[in-house]
């Protein structure tokens, strides 16, 4: 009888649990139908199905999306039709900037803050903050390496980044190792204080070096066809004191960009550039000045996020010669006198930021 009496307990509790998956599996194929069908409608229109497919592939993990209901071919045609035109010569005439000698009114001789202007912008998609830095002297890039390709296995906030180096403010920098939001290890090629922490030019397809030399002169400089030894010779020769990488490609499988404006000349664009997605880029003008931009998006505050086009509208009206987008995403923030002023769109991270390798900081 006892025997009889577990048995049934045993097929009532298979029944239960049987149950259980089979509701739990009902749920999951309405959700993953309802999300298909929710791109299908997306994708039916012009104009979202172009900025959702250009925003997503600028995304770390959402890549894949549009390949679930559109071709190969249609995808690559709408990022032919919202996409930059090549800007041409990129290299730097370093005779249209004048950094002046600031000579006792040196970052060490006076008040930080007022050499420091932060701007509040709102854009139809987005909002953005913009520091000026008047003396370029004070912008650098700051890492967790402890020397030469020696990463950790974390990174930490753009404010311990900030903090460590005694600075006063900061921004994310280039490409890093995101996932999983671990970001102990920066890609590409990273100067730091004329060091080189990492020197690695074609680890990633179309990286474009953006840093500033010793005499404090922006650079935006591809790298992606030049071998360590090459890159290393061109750093020496330049002068490069502070340097990050970011890519420019665009594919099918890709699509980011990094040069806006050079030598005064705004790239142009077809649409709106790119997709919608929060920013970082750095500028300078023909004072010196550095221009720090991030712009939120993503659903943050209802703010869908920037494109190319917001981006070289930006920097051109506050008068940069030359400007670079750098990592964006959830990436994105910017720390400033003990605050962030931006920070990531990722809900857990939003009172604070992703785990970084490095950043450019302001002391």
């Amino acid at each position: 009888m006892a025997v009889k009496q577990g048995n049934r307990r045993a097929t009532t509790v298979l029944k239960i649990t049987g149950r259980i998956f089979a509701f739990i599996g009902v749920f999951v194929l309405i959700i993953a139908l309802t999300l298909f069908l929710m791109l299908k409608i997306i994708c039916s229109y012009g104009a979202s199905k172009s900025a959702f497919v250009t925003t997503v592939l600028e995304s770390g993990q959402m890549k894949f999306l549009p390949s679930l209901v559109m071709s190969k071919s249609e995808i690559q045609e709408i990022i032919d039709k919202t996409s930059l035109e090549d800007i041409g010569d990129t290299d730097i005439n370093e005779g249209m900037i004048t950094v002046p000698n600031f000579g006792d009114d040196a970052p060490e001789n006076n008040d930080v803050k007022n050499d420091i202007e932060v701007i509040d912008i709102a854009g139809l998609t987005y909002k953005a903050t913009l520091m000026i830095i008047r003396d370029p002297s004070r912008v650098s890039v700051t890492s967790v390496a402890t020397g030469y390709d020696q990463w950790p296995e974390e990174g930490v906030p753009l404010k311990d980044l900030v903090e460590r180096a005694g600075a006063i403010g900061g921004i994310n920098g280039g490409i890093y190792n995101s996932t999983n939001n671990c970001g102990g290890n920066a890609y590409g090629v990273l100067v730091s204080n004329g060091v080189i922490l990492r020197n690695r030019p074609r680890e990633w397809g179309g990286l474009v070096l953006v840093g500033l030399t010793k005499d404090n002169l922006l650079q935006i400089i591809d790298v992606s066809k030049m071998s360590a030894a090459e890159c290393k010779k061109m750093i020496e020769e330049k002068g490069i004191r502070d340097a990050v990488c970011f890519p420019e490609t665009t594919s099918t499988d890709s699509n980011h960009f990094v040069h806006l404006v050079i030598n005064g000349k705004p790239r142009e664009v077809n649409g709106a550039g790119s997709g919608l997605n929060p920013r970082t880029a750095i500028g300078q003008r023909a004072d010196g000045a550095i221009l720090l931009l991030v712009t939120d998006g993503r659903g943050y505050k209802s703010h869908v996020g920037a494109s190319a086009a917001d981006l070289i509208e930006i920097m051109t009206r506050y008068g940069a010669v030359n400007a670079a987008n750098l990592d964006g995403g959830s990436s994105t923030c910017m720390y400033y006198d003990g605050a962030y002023l931006q920070s990531s769109v990722t809900f857990y991270y939003s009172k604070s930021s992703w785990k970084l390798p490095a950043g450019f900081v302001v002391k």
